[in-house]
């Protein structure tokens, strides 16, 4: 583990001050505790919800080890240079409308980042943030959910001061080099957490209903993915080209092949093949 001011460019967060600021009496979250390292904050979040931890358990790391993304997929970033967080919620909704959940987190991240003056962000479903970067579509991050019992564990990853030589991958980008405004840290997760508190509460309080709480809507809003050309690669290989023209009441992607039927995905990595041309990334 590296010192928490071995880069002057990225301070540590301020655990104690972030609480103050996030847990009050009636809120959503419980408590908000950020590590130096660990693992994986939804590895140990789904430990903590199988343990019996409260719904609204908020855990940040500084840097994971072991982050994981869909499909195993590992997680890699240097100590500081990103939000990794994980919530712990048990929602009062039908357990089939749970599946919405990863999609509000993205909603929330894209819009407490814009309002925050950070950068454009748009969504790729069903799990990515994407940034511009020198008018390229570049990943800022990624969501993860997982069930614990009679609670999700919603982990997120976001890249922040990310430069050019530490990229994992060509194509991952951070706020840094999409020329944001705004890169402090305890910002940016103040405004993501308060934004998610805002929208999952009006998401519980209609059942989880997506139309009634306004979340469908404000999910193809920012979903870059819909109206572009794309492929999705299905499980056991398979795959299915077309034009993503919406997301059904289930949150799964609706794909028109041609101009014949339509196909509601609810699991697949996604291609962007061609973009609209109103897109600006």
């Amino acid at each position: 583990m590296t010192s928490p001011w071995s880069d002057l460019d990225r301070p540590p967060l301020r655990g104690a001050a972030l609480e103050r600021a996030l847990v009050r009496p009636g809120g959503l979250w419980t408590s908000v505790r950020v590590v130096p390292e660990t693992g994986s904050t939804n590895s140990d979040l789904v430990a903590a919800a199988v343990g019996g931890a409260p719904a609204g358990t908020v855990l940040v790391a500084e840097e994971q080890t072991a982050g994981r993304g869909r499909l195993e997929r590992r997680w890699s970033a240097p100590a500081r240079s990103g939000i990794f967080l994980s919530l712990l919620l048990r929602p009062e909704v039908p357990k089939e409308r749970w599946g919405w959940l990863p999609l509000l987190v993205g909603v929330s991240a894209a819009s407490a980042l814009g309002q925050a003056g950070a950068a454009e962000v748009r969504l790729k479903w069903p799990n990515d943030l994407l940034v511009a970067v020198d008018g390229e579509e570049r990943k800022l991050g990624g969501i993860l959910a997982e069930l614990a019992g009679d609670a999700v564990v919603v982990g997120l990853g976001l890249n922040v001061s990310l430069r050019a030589e530490e990229l994992p991958v060509p194509g991952a980008g951070s706020l840094l080099l999409a020329g944001s405004a705004v890169t402090d840290r305890e910002t940016l997760l103040r405004a993501v957490l308060r934004t998610f508190e805002e929208l999952y509460q009006e998401w519980v309080a209609a059942e989880g209903d997506p139309e009634v709480s306004g979340l469908r809507a404000a999910y193809e809003l920012q979903c870059a993915t819909l109206g572009r050309e794309v492929r999705v690669e299905l499980p056991g290989g398979r795959e299915l080209t077309g034009e993503a023209v919406g997301v059904d009441g289930d949150g799964r992607l609706v794909v028109r092949d041609g101009g014949g039927p339509t196909t509601a995905v609810g699991a697949g990595d996604v291609v962007h093949v061609r973009g609209r041309s109103e897109d600006t990334f």
